[in-house]
């Protein structure tokens, strides 16, 4: 664990990096021999037919994590237990679509990106997760990822008014002040209790608000699932958080691997979850971030499939 938290390549993660690389290691990734069969589109009604939810649930088809074919039959009981959670998953991500034609020209080779993330998750950050969840009481976690995200909720604010939302971000203004002074900084979130829900926001965001497309979809060594506008957006993400943890190395090397760790923790519910299903992984993670990454830009309400850019106009003014 000391080791991990030392490493130099841990060094240049921020918040954002943090949950794209922990949205890669929450949807694993076959080894080469089941990439290479994982190539069929994703079926959203035999997807939703095999999980027992409706086609609007989710959607995903191919091989299992460990490269074999998936069956025809029906789920067994245990993956029928845990339907409800697997649910509650594809409501986060929203409903997902297809990928459109030209949307990852580069799929070869993030697919091999995919691959590599998936092993260093499987061998390196996996295992610390799972020790971090069994030896750290779930109260002092729950401490650690309110302080971790009221950092982020700052730049939240500052993304929610570049966007022209002065409402929202006066209140997630409000929000940082109130954790901060009141929840002994940041460890309690009394700021929910209060009504003031958490909005988070990045650069990537902004510039989609902006009406900067997506661009090609991208697999980052490490840092998991992008697109080319969002890589752009990653960069002042990361400057910001530059800007906010400790400017010593190895402080800031325990920062980096404390919200790795903390991140990748709290996506093993899902790991677990999405095991038992057979999926074409690499296609489920692209559809599915470029599908919630959409519904982000256009605060959960995208326009039609064939409409999909925000038109030019100025940012809408709460």
């Amino acid at each position: 664990m000391k080791r991990l938290m030392r490493s130099p390549q841990m060094a240049a993660c921020d918040s954002r990096a943090v949950l794209t690389f922990c949205l890669v290691a929450v949807l694993g990734a076959g080894l080469s021999a089941g990439a290479a069969q994982a190539q069929t589109p994703i079926d959203p009604q035999a997807a939703g037919a095999a999980l027992g939810l409706d086609a609007s649930s989710g959607a995903a088809s191919g091989v299992t994590s460990s490269g074999a074919t998936p069956r025809a039959s029906s789920p067994g009981p245990s993956a029928t237990a845990q339907v409800p959670g697997m649910a509650a998953a594809m409501r986060f991500w929203g409903t997902v679509r297809p990928s459109l034609p030209g949307q990852d020209p580069f799929e070869r080779l993030n697919r091999a990106v995919f691959i590599f993330n998936g092993v260093v998750d499987h061998f390196v950050v996996k295992p610390v997760a799972e020790a971090y969840e069994t030896a750290v009481p779930k109260p002092v976690r729950t401490g650690v990822g309110n302080v971790l995200g009221n950092v982020s909720d700052a730049w939240s604010a500052v993304n929610l008014a570049l966007q022209g939302k002065g409402t929202r971000a006066a209140e997630m203004t409000m929000r940082v002040g109130l954790n901060t002074v009141f929840g002994l900084g940041g460890l309690l979130d009394i700021a929910s209790e209060a009504g003031l829900e958490r909005q988070s926001e990045d650069f990537g965001q902004t510039l989609g608000r902006w009406g900067v497309p997506p661009g090609p979809y991208l697999v980052l060594p490490l840092f998991g699932p992008s697109s080319v506008r969002d890589a752009v957006g990653f960069r002042l993400d990361t400057a910001y958080n530059s800007a906010v943890y400790p400017s010593d190395a190895p402080q800031r090397w325990r920062w980096t691997a404390l919200r790795l760790t903390d991140a990748r923790t709290d996506a093993l519910p899902f790991t677990r979850l999405l095991d038992t299903v057979a999926l074409d992984k690499y296609t489920f993670v692209r559809d599915a971030y470029l599908t919630r990454r959409r519904s982000l830009v256009y605060d959960g309400n995208p326009p039609p499939d064939d409409q999909d850019e925000l038109p030019v106009e100025a940012p809408v003014q709460e």
